[in-house]
């Protein structure tokens, strides 16, 4: 297994890591919901009743933007090389080095740490579509692309 692919590993056990947790907490939340229908003391009831609710909208929420990056982390080129940054690219910069798939932190191999970042945020905007040689400015910063993979 290549980086490249270690990488899409990396994203694939984030995503699927973050949505059992999800999942478990919202199986948590539905039995207190049950076991507080059970109980009835008044308002105390009913306040407790109204926070696993919110709670569970919370986790739906969370739930609903896991999925969709599991969707995108589906669409991601494991193998494709190509010259110019694009989702699926692993690009080496003079300032650090970024993998364009899905905001997954921080991997690390032989002491290289490569961030997992979303199409979505500055730093990939300012990358995307560029090629070895071409400079991206990010927070007033000058990056030099080295590599393209």
């Amino acid at each position: 297994m290549n980086t490249k692919e270690r990488l899409y590993a990396f994203c694939e056990v984030f995503v699927k890591t973050r949505l059992t947790r999800i999942h478990r907490d919202i199986d948590q939340v539905q039995e207190a919901l049950a076991s507080e229908t059970k109980s009835s003391a008044g308002d105390k009831h009913e306040t407790g009743r109204a926070m696993l609710q919110l709670e569970r909208e919370k986790l739906g929420q969370q739930l609903k933007e896991a999925e969709k990056m599991n969707q995108i982390l589906v669409k991601v080129p494991v193998h494709a090389g190509a010259t110019r940054i694009g989702l699926g690219s692993w690009v080496k910069t003079s300032k650090a080095n970024y993998y364009l798939g899905i905001s997954a932190g921080a991997y690390t191999e032989n002491e290289e740490t490569i961030f997992c970042i979303s199409m979505a945020t500055p730093i990939a905007k300012a990358l995307f579509g560029k090629s070895v040689g071409d400079t991206a400015i990010f927070n007033d910063t000058t990056l030099v692309i080295e590599q393209v993979m």
